[in-house]
């Protein structure tokens, strides 16, 4: 399985390897638009703050698709306490196994945050190790033209629509797997 930006948005937007039975328990994002900004060491993301329309659909296949990566986990687990989640994992990407501690806390209703600190062996890129931060808020309905799945993030490209480069995420998704079969 690669870690790509599909996987890496994923583990960021939903309890990053919470187990497939645990994935549908996992509480459902308010339908509308949301505001991601994510941060690696005090660093603001290179890509920038990612908004996303969801829908009922979309939160159900990025539920179902948290499932599925925690199926190539070794272990995985999430606890909640109150509005507080506390997440614990170790996966393999490829050659490196990543072991991911963190928590998320907030209303899934209007804003949550996430505390991650991933450890990676060996290190990938070079990094051994990343603390990551994130901050969800939701903003209101999709604007106008927006589909569910649909990602807004400055930093990925030419600007496609103002403020950034729009992609969808089920279009990804679908890409991604259509690379992932075997060629015949």
């Amino acid at each position: 399985m690669r870690y790509d930006l599909a996987t890496a948005i994923l583990c960021a937007l939903f309890l990053s390897g919470a187990g497939a039975s645990a994935a549908e328990e996992l509480p459902k994002r308010k339908p509308g638009l949301w505001r991601l900004e994510n941060a690696m060491r005090g660093k603001p993301s290179p890509i920038g703050p990612i908004e996303m329309c969801v829908d009922a659909e979309t939160d159900d296949i990025l539920r179902q698709r948290a499932g599925d990566v925690a199926q190539a986990c070794e272990k995985t687990g999430w606890t909640k306490d109150g509005d507080k989640f506390t997440v614990k994992s170790v996966c393999k990407f490829g050659q490196t196994k990543a072991t991911t501690e963190g928590t998320f806390s907030g209303s899934f209703e209007s804003n949550y945050n996430a505390e991650l600190h991933i450890a990676y062996e060996p290190p990938i890129h070079g990094m051994a190790s990343a603390d990551m931060t994130i901050a969800a808020k939701w903003l209101g309905p999709c604007k106008p033209g927006q589909k569910g799945g649909d990602i807004v993030a400055p930093g990925l490209g030419a600007a496609a629509a103002p403020g950034g480069k729009t992609l969808n995420m089920q279009d990804m998704l679908k890409m991604r797997e259509s690379s992932e079969k075997p060629k015949r």
